[in-house]
């Protein structure tokens, strides 16, 4: 028994060192692909993120422009406002599934959340593309409705899911104590939720929130199908421009590998991934103070 416990607990820790390895393996392979924007090809950090001129040179002597501060704001713009879309519907469910009606939710959102989950992204992409962008379009009367709201309505359901699922979650993790002596004390439905439950699972609905936000900087398909792909700062919600995930997945593939075009491209990609960690780390934050406030 001690010799299956003993080869389960290898087996456990040897997975757990793979994906640090792995991790420490992606993060090492993007700054050796990405830093060459600023080592080999002499652009400054400075140029990268605050430039807005963005022509690097499609070969191996360099002497382009790798301004990406239009895809910084488009990502920026369109993320913040799909979370701003996103967050009041998915706190309204949470809420709904959790603390309203528990049973009705596990037998319609709850399914109805996990389909979202399970939907590709390429099917948001077209359905925004072709019933959302003409609909933009008409309803406010544009030449065409590709748009930053366009893009953040498309990412706003797709993190839909996330947020609600962790959300309802930390709301049900509030101990059954806090609600009996809320009632106990002639609250109403309304005023435990308020004062009692939401306050207790602040650090669960916040961890949900980060989540949502980093899956949206992280989706490139269905953005870029909805978002215009425009090389110009957004004028306004209304406007097309364009993100760090769509200008990576379009250009990649036709970039000369090793030339300053690609470079810059996984300069951007290794942007990413500094974008991610820093929400891994603020989640971790969260997560560790609400440990410490319970």
């Amino acid at each position: 028994m001690k010799k299956k416990e003993t080869a389960w607990r290898i087996l456990v820790m040897a997975c757990g060192l793979f994906l640090i390895l792995l991790t420490l393996s992606i993060g090492a392979f993007l700054c050796y692909r990405g830093l060459g924007t600023f080592t080999h090809y002499g652009h400054s950090v400075w140029e990268f993120l605050f430039s807005a001129d963005w022509k690097p040179a499609d070969d191996f002597q360099g002497g382009g422009q790798v301004g990406a501060a239009i895809f910084i704001v488009g990502s920026l713009s369109t993320c913040f406002l799909a979370l701003l879309i996103a967050t009041p519907f998915s706190l309204a469910a949470a809420i709904f599934m959790a603390a309203i009606s528990p049973r009705l939710s596990e037998k319609l959102l709850q399914p109805a959340v996990e389909i979202f989950v399970g939907i590709p992204s390429v099917v948001y992409g077209w359905v925004g593309l072709t019933v959302l962008v003409p609909f933009i379009q008409r309803l406010f009367h544009l030449p065409y409705g590709y748009s930053v709201l366009s893009g953040a309505i498309v990412l706003a359901v797709m993190i839909f899911p996330t947020i609600t699922s962790v959300s309802a979650d930390s709301i049900r993790n509030v101990p059954k104590q806090y609600r009996e002596a809320a009632y106990g004390l002639g609250s109403t439905r309304w005023q435990v939720i308020r004062r009692v439950l939401l306050p207790a699972a602040r650090p669960g609905v916040l961890t949900g929130i980060i989540l949502g936000l980093s899956r949206a900087f992280g989706e490139a398909l269905a953005v870029a199908m909805v978002i215009g792909k425009r090389l110009a700062f957004p004028d306004g919600i209304l406007s097309p421009t364009n993100n760090l995930t769509s200008a990576i997945a379009s250009d990649m593939g036709g970039a000369a590998e090793g030339g300053e075009f690609n470079t810059a491209l996984w300069t951007m990609a290794l942007l990413l991934l500094l974008i991610s960690f820093a929400f891994i780390l603020v989640v971790r934050k969260i997560t560790s103070k609400g440990v410490r406030e319970k």
